[in-house]
This record gives C-alpha cells, structure tokens and sequence, in this order.
C-alpha cells in the first residue's frame, strides 16, 4: 500500500480498530478515512453508499462488528446476526462497486465447528456444527467469508478474510455483561484486589484450552497481509476450491485456568479462584493453524505475560484514574 493512499478502516473506535490505526500511523500512513458510528452508520445502505462515493477508499479494512462474550452472544442472538450481517453485506458490496484494490474482511475463529481437529485449519470451515453459544454471531462472519469468496470469484475482487483468535489489549472493554474473558478477568480481579475480597468467581469449569492475541500483534499481522506482494496476496485471495481466508493467532494455548491466575499475577490480586461450574464453558478447545500466516512472513511477538501487563495498565489509565468504569 502506499503511503498516501486512502484507507478506510471500518470500527477504528474498538479494540482490533484502534490497533489498526496505531500501527498505520506508526508506518507513516498518513491519509486514514475514520468515521465513528454517528459519523457513518454502517447499517444504513444509502450511508454507506455516499461515504463511498465521495471519500473513493482505496483500501478497506472492516474491524466494525458486533461483539461480545458467552453471555452476550447468549443473551442477543438475534442482533449479533443481524448487524454483523449487514454490515458485512454492506461494506463488501460496496467496495466491489467501487473498485476498492483490496479488502481485509476481520472474522473471528468462532467460524469453525465446535469439535473440530485441533489445531484449526482454514479448511474446516463448514465441516461441522458450531458452538451453540455464539452461533449468530459465527454464522454472520462465515457469511462474510462467503461473500468475500463469491465476489473474488465471480468480479476478480481482491478480498481476504483474516480469523484472529481472542484477542485483548488497549481499548478494550470491561462491561461483565459484554465483555470477552480477559477483560472480564482483569476488572473481576482488580476489584477483588480493591475489595480485599478473598475469592474471585469465575464462569465455567476452568478446563477448556484458549489461544490468545495482543491486539497490537494482530494489527501489525492485518497490515503485513494488506501489505504483500500483489501475487502472493492474489494466492491467499483463494480460488475456487480454497476460501480466502488466512487464520490469525499466536499459536500457543492455555486453559482458562491458567489465564485466569496470569491475570491474577498482572493485576497483583492473591485470592482464590473459584469456578462455576453451573455456567457455560463454551468450545472445549480451540487452537488456529497459523502455519498459513507464517509462510507469509508473520508471526506473533508479545509474550501473554507482557501483553497481560500492558492491558491492566491500559485499565487503570483509563477506567480507575479516568474515566469511570462501565456497567456491571
């Protein structure tokens, strides 16, 4: 990508979006197109229609989505399919109509069956069921997938889906009721640490194996895709028997356990760990295939440890001595 060229970054407001954004200006990319969702409503076709029209994004990276964890995705089904479908279906179709070079399409790993072979192959997708607990949510990313397969195929597109694993880091959120696992962690954590209580509550059995990301890793992983040679980033855009999809992770799992005293250890907080077995575990495992990626040239740099470190930093900053925190 040039330096000057326009780039759209769909959701430069969240978690994977902000990342996005520090790391393309930190290579000096200095003509970002970011609109917030009062600016632009990626909901609204006749919006998005204009906003393409008039700004004529070279490049476009969708980070927008609808997100959260178990309880989330358990508790609003039918808005996690619904807008992430739409915004997909809009921001896809809309580049194609105005010949954007390329697209990076952000899903999740959610994608694959809930007990597929481990670790995760992009070929796995739709091989199997999905975890019940996010299926909306994962049955709206695959449709994104899909559509960037279709276009690629039938209109020559050059658009790549990329599955990052969990991820967390600065910009995230810490609503209980919405938030990832780490994030979650984290705020349990330092208010039991405030509290001096002697126990942190923690959904599930403790069992199941998670991979994890720093954001900042997967966005630097985002823009050295977005960045390939134009027959290598041809090839990873598939063709009519491989989706183009690439799988985005550190390669390295761990059990909620353990991830939960890593928090523990970054946060300060010395309670016990209780675990509660009556709530949802979700998928058993769920380790990506990163091989892909590395024969591409990438691979993850932050230790879980570091990166563990810098998101309670990022806490702190921005929930205890700023801002105040979000709803329980």
């Amino acid at each position: 990508m040039d330096k000057a060229a326009r780039i759209f970054v769909a959701g430069h407001r969240g978690l994977v979006g902000s990342a996005i954004v520090r790391a393309l200006q930190a290579e000096g990319y200095a003509n970002l197109l970011l609109r917030t969702r009062a600016e632009l409503d990626l909901l609204d076709l006749a919006s998005v229609r204009r906003f393409f029209e008039s700004e004529k994004p070279e490049y476009v990276l969708i980070a927008a989505a609808r997100v959260g964890g178990i309880a989330a995705n358990n508790s609003f089904p039918a808005e996690f399919i619904h807008e992430n479908t739409l915004i997909a279906a809009h921001l896809i179709d809309e580049s194609w109509r105005s010949k954007v070079k390329r697209l990076l399409y952000l899903g999740s790993s959610c994608i694959y069956p809930r007990d597929c072979p481990q670790p995760i192959e992009e070929r796995y997708m739709l091989t199997g069921p999905l975890e019940a607990t996010n299926r909306a949510y994962a049955v709206a990313k695959i449709a994104g997938v899909e559509m960037c397969w279709s276009y690629n195929r039938e209109y020559g597109t050059q658009f790549l889906a990329a599955m990052p694993t969990n991820l967390y880091g600065p910009g995230d959120r810490y609503d209980l009721q919405g938030s990832h696992v780490i994030p979650a962690l984290v705020r349990k954590c330092h208010e039991a640490k405030v509290a001096c209580a002697d126990e942190v509550v923690i959904w599930g059995t403790g069992t199941p194996l998670r991979e994890f990301l720093y954001s900042d890793d997967a966005a630097g992983a985002f823009i050295h895709l977005m960045s390939l040679p134009d027959v290598e980033f041809r090839r990873a855009c598939g063709d009519a028997e491989h989706p183009p999809l690439v799988n985005v992770g550190s390669g390295i799992e761990l059990s909620i356990r353990q991830l939960a005293q890593q928090v523990c250890d970054a946060v300060g907080y010395g309670g016990r760990l209780r675990f509660d077995a009556s709530k949802p575990d979700g998928t058993p495992r769920k380790l990506l295939d990163v091989s892909r990626l590395a024969s591409l040239g990438w691979k993850a740099r932050t230790p879980l440890a570091t990166g563990l470190r810098q998101a309670y930093v990022d806490f702190l900053a921005r929930f205890v001595h700023g801002d105040s925190l979000p709803k329980r």
